[in-house]
């Protein structure tokens, strides 16, 4: 017959089992799924993933490494629900190895599938680059640039109709001047044609 301290001692230690063990099955989370790799970019990209329904999830863990480099890069965030995260500061025509794990209240969930990618050359992505596709710098430089032509063409149309005004306003002038320049002419001209004797008879010759 066993001892009644030896039941309970045994009994506390199997409560205590089935108790660690249902606390373990809660907070276990399963590895994040579909991870990808989007908007890839000579020197950034994004990564998505997604979570089973149902897994406490409060943030993530993200790991990066070159290919073939044993350096690491660890990015981590809680108390957020997103589902991607933006790789910045990489090098163009470098291969990278990506892993993602959920994190809960219990800890962090298994690592996801290691996903594989390569950043393009520089020269590639301007290659691919549709004749067509305009971003949004370009677009805000071309206003730039028609901004600044029509300032310019407002300012030499504003100077080319000050220089108009000035010349009919010289032309006026002189036009206005001309009538008394007539007269004082023709006052001139009369004073001139016929000289008088200082006594006020007229010269005459003698015979």
């Amino acid at each position: 017959m066993a001892k009644p301290g030896l039941s309970a001692a045994v009994l506390l230690l199997l409560l205590g089992f089935l108790s660690a063990s249902s606390v373990n099955a809660d907070t276990l989370l399963s590895a994040p799924l579909n991870v990808t790799i989007r908007e890839l970019e000579v020197n950034s990209a994004v990564v998505t993933w997604e979570i089973l329904e149902g897994d406490p999830v409060i943030g993530f863990a993200i790991t990066q490494q070159k290919k073939d480099v044993r350096m690491l890069r660890f990015i981590q965030e809680v108390n957020t629900t997103t589902r991607s995260c933006a790789l910045w500061d990489l090098d163009e025509d470098t291969e990278y190895i990506v892993h993602v794990q959920s994190i809960s209240m219990g800890g962090s969930s298994p690592p996801s599938q290691p996903v594989l990618f390569r950043t393009p050359k520089e020269s590639e992505k301007m290659a691919s680059k549709s004749p067509d596709e305009v971003t949004m710098e370009e677009v805000g430089d071309a206003a730039q640039l028609r901004a600044g032509e029509l300032i310019i063409i407002v300012v030499v149309l504003v100077m080319w109709a000050g220089v108009i005004a000035l010349f009919c306003r010289q032309y006026d002038i002189i036009k206005d001047n001309e009538p008394n320049n007539n007269k004082d002419k023709a006052k001139n001209s009369s004073e001139c044609s016929t000289p008088e004797h200082p006594q006020g008879g007229l010269l005459r010759s003698n015979v």
